[in-house]
């Protein structure tokens, strides 16, 4: 595992943009007719909202994506006003990756996703300088999960490394990692200084389902694992100690789009920012603080419309 850089404390984020439209049904669905829904469209994708998140906290936070020229300035704005420098390349052809989430009455999704712009991202949209100062580089899964985006992701993770940048990973998708070969996502991403899997994304990548086992296999190629548990919290996992349950915050999920991110972003940030000089290696408290926070900041996402800080 690499360790964080004195004196740096930049988060550089690179990852998808979308448009997100969420529907949440407000009666029992009428097939072929009509069915009363509350209906929104709102900024998303994971790491957008993840360094939407990092700012609105306090990190320090670089942004680079690619979007559809129509609403280019829209996601400018958005990511700027949480407080994001953003490098957002403009595609002249194709639009803004979409995704019409599906709302149970339990804040529980369904997905159904056009990634758009965000399959033509390459090197050359990417400013020169990029990872200059910058403590992290935080990626999302989703960068790994076609050809030239993986191209893309390893370049960058390669750049890190020699630059002794820590590297972070939220896998992002148990759909996308169940289509790339087994074992290749962890030897990718082998060594990262924190990987934040959700329960479904962890079974992928160990062939387990017990969380503690899960977070546990893991810990041979990260340097900490967060394995998220929605409602029941996250599993907190380092090499060579036994695995910690965080329960989580209390809340009535209205909608849960985004709250993973949040998660993220937040323990992140409370991990980048709890040491005096971020040099130094986490202890077990400081990372326990920094799950608790994130458990208190995702309890109040869910609460809401909308993935993205208010």
């Amino acid at each position: 595992m690499t360790p964080i850089s004195a004196g740096r404390r930049r988060i550089v984020v690179i990852g998808d943009v979308i448009n997100d439209v969420l529907v949440k049904p407000t009666e029992a669905i009428t097939p072929d007719s009509d069915t009363a829904a509350v209906i929104r469209a709102c900024p998303g994708g994971s790491a957008a909202n993840q360094a939407a998140w990092m700012a609105h906290l306090g990190a320090e936070t670089v942004f680079a994506g690619r979007v559809g020229a129509l609403d280019a300035d829209y996601h400018r704005r958005e990511l700027a006003r949480a407080g994001v420098r953003a490098h957002l390349a403009a595609d002249p052809d194709t639009g803004t990756g979409s995704i019409v989430i599906m709302l149970a009455r339990d804040g529980e999704r369904t997905m159904f996703t056009d990634r758009g712009a965000n399959l033509l991202l390459r090197r050359r949209d990417l400013p020169d300088g990029l990872l200059d100062g910058a403590a992290v580089l935080h990626l999302t899964g989703y960068t790994f999960c076609e050809p030239p985006l993986l191209e893309l992701a390893l370049g960058l993770l390669a750049e890190a490394r020699s630059r002794e940048l820590a590297v972070t990973i939220d896998p992002g998708s148990a759909a996308f990692l169940a289509r790339m070969p087994a074992g290749e996502f962890l030897r990718w991403t082998e060594g990262a200084a924190v990987c934040f899997p959700n329960r479904d994304e962890a079974a992928v990548l160990t062939g387990e389902r017990d969380p503690i086992t899960m977070a546990a296999r893991l810990t041979q190629h990260y340097g900490t694992v967060v394995l998220k548990l929605g409602g029941e919290g996250c599993v907190l996992a380092v090499p060579g100690q036994t695995p910690v349950h965080v329960p989580a915050h209390p809340a009535r999920a209205v909608d849960t789009t985004g709250a993973g991110d949040a998660f993220c972003a937040a323990f992140l940030s409370r991990w980048l920012s709890g040491r005096p000089d971020p040099a130094t290696p986490a202890t077990t408290r400081d990372l326990a603080d920094a799950a608790e926070f994130a458990a208190r900041i995702a309890a109040g996402v869910v609460t809401r419309f909308g993935p993205r800080p208010v």
